[in-house]
């Protein structure tokens, strides 16, 4: 979600400066949360002023630029591994514990596409009443 605009954020205080309601009354008028005038009014009350405070950042990212460089190179050598055995791969060789969502944003990072291995006999769909005997799929990189 975008920061609210500057003008918006000087007639929200200029209005409860001249105190033309509640700040229920005014959050209401402006279509913000109460507490978006609580936070701009400490703001103003801390900092001096009303602007938009800069991105906190975030997480730091578990595979680097190195990682994401060898990635392609790791799926090469293995190209039918699946996720889970590229995350070993990448705890053995990087010696970094990522998580299976990590190595495929990584995949995707580097532009490594992946798509099933395809089956050698199609698998006869199962009857009503007797238990499916599906094995776990594998998949594919292909780069």
């Amino acid at each position: 979600m975008a920061a609210y605009s500057l003008d918006l954020r000087e007639r929200i205080v200029e209005a409860v400066e001249r105190q033309i309601g509640s700040k229920r009354q005014i959050a209401k008028l402006f279509g913000v949360h109460e507490s978006f005038i609580d936070k701009l009014l400490r703001q103003k009350r801390d900092r001096g002023d009303i602007a938009p405070l800069p991105h906190g950042g975030g997480a730091q990212a578990k595979l680097s630029g190195d990682h994401l460089q060898q990635l392609p190179a790791w799926v090469a050598a293995m190209p039918d591994a699946t996720l889970d055995e590229l995350r070993e791969q990448v705890k053995k060789k990087a010696r970094v514990v990522v998580s299976l969502s990590t190595i495929w944003r990584g995949l995707q990072t580097v532009g490594v596409s992946r798509k099933k291995s395809p089956s050698k006999l199609r698998k006869p769909t199962p009857k009503p009443g007797r238990p499916s005997t599906s094995n776990s799929q594998r998949w594919s990189v292909t780069i």
